[in-house]
């Protein structure tokens, strides 16, 4: 039995099949956990979500921005924007299905000494708390007024992390932190516009996983989101967003010995 991580998938199906050849995947006995946005830009964004819903307990997943995107143009809380590819999900005869199967998928996951989570943790999160923090989104988005919370939920305010926080905003700094973060200062306060490389990040801030004294740095930690940065392992932290859907690659690690695998990923080949 192996469990292998693999980075954003962003309906890039065809590479998801090439890769789950190479590491000879066995849904009897084998394990994945897609670190979210396993929908929207790629090509075949409907393959992608009905494969990973008919997986079962094969796969893990947790939401990214774009999962949530689309469950908010379902619910006529957004638009889609130019090079959406989710239209084929809005128009499938199993919609329902998929979307309330997506709803209902966790934002971060906790197993042994793993935790896994789309984009990141505010420095003040411990795993426990951040495990707590996601169960409160979860409850609310799975309730039957959830257009009423996507509604709410849009906007870069707060951009920290106050206990204090209540309602919408509580909800929203916890789902911008988990799906949106890349780099915060070291007061806390997150910075949603910049999505370059390390090289290049504004002063006073710092890559999420290299906060000091960061709470959650006693596990190891697989995530994604950051395309930019690319394949990233380093101390605690994976980062598996290598840029599948901008012809990068799709990247795995098995978490039992932390082998990376890697498929190149052709969005022109994908749609022939």
């Amino acid at each position: 039995m192996a469990t292998y991580a693999i980075g954003d998938i962003q309906g890039c199906n065809s590479a998801l099949m090439k890769m789950l050849d190479l590491i000879d995947f066995d849904p009897g006995c084998d394990r994945l956990w897609l670190v979210g946005d396993i929908v929207n830009r790629g090509p075949q964004s409907l393959e992608t979500l009905r494969f990973v819903k008919q997986a079962g307990d094969a796969v893990i997943t947790v939401l990214g921005n774009h999962d949530l995107h689309l469950l908010m143009v379902d619910a006529g809380i957004a638009r889609c924007n130019t090079g959406d590819t989710i239209q084929s999900i809005l128009n499938a005869p199993d919609r329902d299905e998929l979307l309330h199967w997506l709803r209902h998928q966790r934002l971060f996951y906790v197993e042994g000494d793993y935790a896994m989570v789309h984009a990141g943790l505010l420095p003040d999160w411990s795993v426990a708390k951040a495990a707590q923090l996601a169960r409160e989104v979860e409850t609310a988005l799975r309730q039957d007024d959830y257009p009423y919370v996507f509604a709410q939920l849009y906007g870069n305010e707060p951009d920290y992390w106050c206990d204090d926080l209540t309602g919408a905003e509580r909800l929203r700094v916890i789902i911008n932190a988990m799906t949106r973060m890349r780099v915060c200062g070291l007061n806390g306060r997150m910075n949603f516009s910049y999505k370059g490389t390390l090289h290049d990040i504004p002063a006073g801030f710092l890559p999420w996983f290299e906060m000091p004294q960061r709470a959650s740095r006693d596990y190891k930690i697989v995530c994604g989101h950051w395309s930019a940065l690319g394949l990233h392992v380093s101390g605690s932290v994976a980062s598996l967003d290598s840029g599948c859907v901008w012809n990068g690659w799709l990247s795995a690690m098995r978490l039992e010995d932390k082998r990376v695998f890697q498929i190149r990923c052709d969005k022109q080949a994908e749609t022939n």
